[in-house]
């Protein structure tokens, strides 16, 4: 990079013929974050305690999104907004300037990287579980009228399914991952793992890059991340390989026809001995069935039903009656840690965490990810406790 006099608002060494300011390396770039991210999260957890002490710990959760963005916007706009530093930024010693006039940030651009870096992953979270639930009801009931009008036509009924009802299956499968912008990222870290330059998207949309503001020696090594490039492709080429594959078994065993002798048991072989379910009795019922509504005996044998298990004489499994599960033992064990009431219908996720089923079912909904330990969970595999 050249030297640039002051007057022109573009930066300047105090002494121009010692060194010029090189670019930030990826790890300087990445412990600048970490860094920032630790500072927002004692914010964070001063904010969510003042918080708790006015409203109370049932309000503190059900604002966690909205505190994080508020502490979130409270630190850049007290430090990028102003035009100065991150604690972050001067810990690594790098100073944030626009990729293409080497200058330092203009407002606008800085007022560009705040709310989209912020607002548009909190807009994100709210948003798209509403239209993952719109489109979720749109499929399922399109689905359903192709069903019945399948099921009540005996020639129909013995077709393969057709395209554009094998495409809307597709869709409802895979809606979450479909609609998820976590391939964005992962591809936009991809390309910073490699070039070591604009480690959010929101940097990258608005051009603002990190520069060294101390001098480097001649023996200095600044190492990059490529490999860590080279591995994310990796996973993202595998994980498509292997999407694609299962989508196409699955397309194979459903065109394949209901007198062809590969076909045995509502099971079809094909591509080496692959064997796949075909038999729509099994997911149907289950795929186009109707909203159960809010009544809890309907919901409790719903979950029954999805669950695989079985229902007991207690009309109500709520462990405010101690009579109910009582080898759990102890007040505070026997409250959900979500709605800070007794379980009723308490579940367990795949790392062994007991809350009530309409808690976690809709937390996971949200965020698919433990409540206590943030393991990865999804909805499908939380198990209902009986007796």
């Amino acid at each position: 990079m050249s030297d640039h006099v002051q007057d022109s608002g573009k930066l300047q060494p105090q002494d121009a013929s010692s060194f010029v300011y090189p670019w930030a390396a990826a790890p300087d770039i990445i412990r600048s974050n970490q860094k920032d991210a630790y500072f927002q999260s004692v914010l964070l957890t001063q904010l969510s305690g003042i918080i708790r002490s006015l409203y109370g710990a049932r309000t503190a959760h059900n604002w966690t999104s909205e505190a994080r963005t508020l502490t979130e916007l409270l630190y850049l706009g007290l430090t990028t907004f102003v035009g100065n530093r991150t604690l972050g930024e001067e810990y690594c010693d790098v100073l944030q300037v626009e990729g293409d006039t080497h200058g330092l940030p203009s407002i606008a651009r800085r007022s560009g990287y705040i709310l989209s870096s912020v607002l548009v992953p909190y807009s994100l979270t709210r948003s798209l579980p509403v239209i993952r639930r719109t489109l979720r009801a749109k499929l399922e009931s399109s689905m359903r009228k192709l069903h019945h009008r399948r099921a009540s036509s005996p020639t129909r009924s013995k077709r393969p399914p057709s395209q554009w009802f094998q495409v809307q299956e597709y869709l409802l499968k895979h809606l979450d991952s479909i609609t998820s912008p976590a391939p964005v990222y992962a591809a936009s870290l991809a390309v910073f793992y490699f070039s070591g330059a604009y480690y959010q998207l929101s940097k990258r949309i608005f051009g603002l890059r990190y520069i060294f503001t101390r001098k480097l020696e001649a023996s200095e090594q600044r190492v990059g991340y490529e490999v860590l490039g080279v591995l994310l492709v990796l996973q993202m080429i595998v994980q498509g390989y292997l999407h694609m594959h299962e989508t196409y078994l699955q397309s194979q065993a459903i065109n394949v026809p209901s007198n062809n002798p590969a076909v045995a048991g509502g099971s079809a072989v094909i591509d080496g001995g692959v064997e796949i379910a075909t038999d729509a009795a099994i997911t149907a019922p289950l795929l186009f069935e109707a909203p159960a509504g809010a009544d809890p005996a309907v919901q409790r044998e719903r979950i029954s039903r999805i669950t695989h298990t079985p229902l007991s004489q207690c009309h109500r499994y709520d462990l405010k009656d101690a009579e109910v599960m009582g080898w759990i033992d102890g007040v505070q064990q026997r409250n959900c840690t979500l709605c800070l009431e007794p379980m009723k219908d308490p579940s367990a996720t795949t790392c062994g965490h007991v809350f009530c089923w309409q808690c976690v079912t809709d937390w996971l909904r949200e965020q698919p990810m433990c409540p206590l330990c943030r393991q990865s969970a999804l909805v499908q595999h939380v198990l209902p406790l009986r007796g």
